[in-house]
């Protein structure tokens, strides 16, 4: 007889040091990238991209076709956004006449859920309305006619999205962004001043997070901890954290840790974005081609791989009941979707997206940018002068080349390469939320 086959080898046993180093770095991620995204912002202060902590930015205009500041840009609202440091007490929001317009301003922790949403859903049409944002532990009697919000860390992001119908709807817009202002509730206390170390501002955060050493990585999250305390729902992580040594300190230190606990840290840091990113690729449900997420983003809970999986890939991301993005980059037939070829995605009588605000379909690169093109066109949606078939049915066209100006209303000019898609459904139905509506498959076309 033979020899017997050798036996498998049985796989290492996770050491307990491993095992909390993979769970602080998933538990700490959205910490930190909100951190350096922060720092460059406020670096940038006063720039055409970015303004002083505790202040609106108003984005003027869409963004062109070659911007790369950030990824996956929309051209459906135009933001006002600002970074708050509540270190020296409550800061106003004060929101103006709307004009009856669709507008969000959701207010984002320093762990990347959301705690507040005033808006258009929130508060009656046309009504005017004063907010004083408290940071933790904050004790005071506040004006009359004006409504606390409680943020549960120091620092918060606001990005507030305004809805705004193409170009010539920006005069209305603007109108709208000056009446949103911040103001420190107490003027002899101003904003901190700054006292951040400097940050390159040529690279993305998440460059940035994934360039961070292990020491500098868990030295900034602990560090940041004590003004920006986790959720009383975390205090089981925090605990599991403190069993190799990781405690919320001014003064902490990575060199303080046991040797085993520096290097399975060190290795869950190294390992980290590679599986945050494969979570976030297995996440949310398939259909037609699209991939559409509606589980827990904004609040989270204790869903702790589901937070930072979109800080990584969407952060500052609205909750489902806001709005919602199927994406795809692939046609009916799993072939992925290219410039080389015609598409069109048709949506049958009574089935267009079914958003109570708006909604609008985008291409982008791989890498998540637009690409100029002759009509300088990057979306279409239902604000657009769409033309419907005879049957009431719409039929999008997705190519490089221009179709023709009698279809030119319904064409949505594509990169030349590879390219991807995103539907972005605001206030969508329970029919889109709960799956029973899913976008049409994009269809390949012959080319005349």
């Amino acid at each position: 007889m033979g020899a017997a086959p050798p036996s498998p080898t049985p796989k290492p046993v996770e050491t307990r040091e491993a095992e909390i180093a993979r769970e602080a770095y998933a538990f700490l991620y959205p910490l930190v990238i909100m951190d350096v995204t922060r720092r460059q912002a406020l670096q940038r202060g006063g720039s055409s991209l970015a303004a002083p902590v505790n202040t609106f930015h108003h984005s003027p205009a869409f963004p062109r076709g070659d911007f790369k500041a950030v990824v996956r840009p929309n051209f459906d609202t135009l933001y006002s956004s600002a970074w708050l440091d509540l270190g020296n007490g409550p800061v106003l929001l004060s929101i103006g006449d709307t004009k009856n317009r669709y507008y969000m301003l959701p207010l984002y922790d320093a762990w990347t859920d959301t705690f507040a949403i005033p808006g258009s859903e929130t508060l009656p049409a046309g009504k005017t309305a004063k907010f004083a944002i408290t940071g933790p532990g904050w004790q005071g009697i506040l004006p009359a006619g004006v409504e606390r919000i409680d943020a549960p860390t120091r620092f918060v992001w606001i990005i507030g999205r305004i809805q705004t119908n193409g170009v010539s709807d920006y005069p209305v817009v603007h109108q709208i962004q000056k009446a949103l202002t911040l103001a420190p509730l107490d003027p002899a206390k101003p904003a901190p001043l700054a006292s951040d170390a400097p940050v390159d501002l040529t690279l993305p955060p998440v460059a940035l997070v994934n360039r961070l050493s292990a020491t500098e990585f868990y030295e900034t999250a602990l560090r940041l901890m004590v003004d920006n305390p986790p959720h009383l729902v975390d205090q089981a992580q925090v605990a599991r954290l403190g069993l190799i040594g990781l405690r919320a300190a001014r003064d902490f230190r990575f060199a303080g840790l046991s040797s085993a606990a520096q290097a399975a840290l060190a290795d869950a840091k190294t390992q980290g974005p590679a599986r945050i990113l494969r979570y976030a690729g297995r996440n949310g449900q398939q259909r037609n081609g699209w991939r559409l997420n509606t589980l827990s983003v904004g609040t989270y809970g204790a869903d702790y791989d589901q937070r930072a999986a979109v800080a990584l890939v969407g952060l500052g991301a609205n909750r489902p009941t806001d709005s919602i993005y199927p994406s795809t980059s692939v046609d009916r037939d799993g072939k992925a979707l290219s410039g080389q070829e015609h598409y069109v995605v048709r949506f049958k009588v009574g089935e267009l997206p079914p958003a109570r605000a708006f909604w609008s379909l985008t291409a982008y690169t791989p890498e998540g940018y637009t690409e100029p093109n002759a009509i300088d066109r990057y979306a279409v949606g239902d604000r657009d002068a769409l033309s419907f078939n005879p049957d009431g049915s719409l039929d999008l066209l997705l190519q490089n080349d221009d179709p023709g100006a009698d279809r030119r209303a319904n064409w949505l000019p594509v990169p030349r390469g590879p390219f991807n898609l995103s539907l972005r459904i605001y206030r969508p139905a329970p029919s889109a939320l709960e799956g029973d509506w899913p976008p049409p498959a994009i269809e390949r076309t012959i080319q005349k």
